[in-house]
C-alpha cells in the first residue's frame, strides 16, 4: 500500500484511538503524526499488516503520553508548593483514561453478558482491530462465523446495562485485559480467553 494513500486511509481511526486515550484532539493528532513519521523511517517489507501496525503502534504511543503526563503531574506536586500549574494540568486527559471506573465497570458487564467465545472474538477485533482472518487462526473459527459473533456480542452488549458483582474470572480477564492494552501482549489474554472457552464447553 503507498503511503499517502494509507495515511488517508487510516489517519482518522488513528486519531480516534488516541483522541480516547489522551482526551485532547490537539495531543491526538500530533500522536499520529509522529507514528506515521516513525512508521515512514520502518522497513514496510518487514510489516505484515500496515493496520495493525499503526493502531498499536498509536495506542503505545498515546499510553506512553498518559504516563509521561502523569510523571511529570507528579513531579510538579513534589515541587515548590507555590508553583503554579500550566494550563496543561487544567485539560482532563486522566479522567478520560480511567480504566478503574469507567472501562472496567463496562468490562465487567462484557465479561457476564457474553458467552466465552462471544468474549474472546469480540475483544480481539473490537478492542484490538485484529482481522478476521486473524480470529480464524487463533480460535479456529471460520472467518465469517467470527463476524456474526461479534454482531451477535453487540446486540446483546446494547441491552439495558445492569450492574453485575466481581468474580474471579472477572477479575483475572480485566487484568489480562489491561496489561494487554499497556504493554501490547496478547499472550496471556488470549490464553485466559481460550481457558474460559474450554471450561465452558467442559
Amino acid at each position: 500500500m503507498e503511503h499517502a494513500r494509507a495515511i488517508t486511509l487510516y489517519q482518522p481511526l488513528l486519531t480516534s484511538i488516541a483522541f480516547k486515550i489522551v482526551g485532547s484532539l490537539q495531543d491526538a493528532e500530533d500522536i499520529v503524526q509522529d507514528t506515521f513519521l516513525k512508521w515512514l523511517t520502518i522497513d514496510q517489507q518487514k510489516i505484515e499488516n500496515t493496520k495493525a501496525y499503526l493502531v498499536k503502534a498509536v495506542t503505545n504511543n498515546a499510553l506512553n503520553h498518559i504516563k509521561r503526563f502523569k510523571i511529570n503531574m507528579t513531579s510538579i506536586s513534589l515541587g515548590d508548593k507555590n508553583t503554579e500549574f500550566p494550563d496543561l494540568v487544567q485539560e482532563p486527559r486522566i479522567s478520560k483514561f480511567d480504566f478503574d471506573n469507567e472501562i472496567s465497570e463496562a468490562l465487567h458487564i462484557l465479561n457476564k453478558k457474553l458467552e466465552p467465545l462471544e468474549k474472546a472474538v469480540f475483544v480481539m477485533r473490537e478492542f484490538f482491530n485484529v482481522e478476521y482472518e486473524e480470529l480464524q487462526e487463533v480460535f479456529d473459527k471460520k472467518a465469517a462465523h467470527c463476524r456474526k459473533l461479534v454482531s451477535r456480542s453487540k446486540a446483546k452488549l446494547a441491552e439495558e446495562k445492569k450492574k453485575l458483582s466481581k468474580d474471579v474470572s472477572s477479575v483475572r480477564f480485566i487484568e489480562n485485559f489491561k496489561n494487554a492494552c499497556q504493554f501490547g501482549n496478547l499472550s496471556h489474554l488470549i490464553s485466559e480467553l481460550k481457558k474460559e472457552i474450554s471450561e465452558k464447553l467442559s
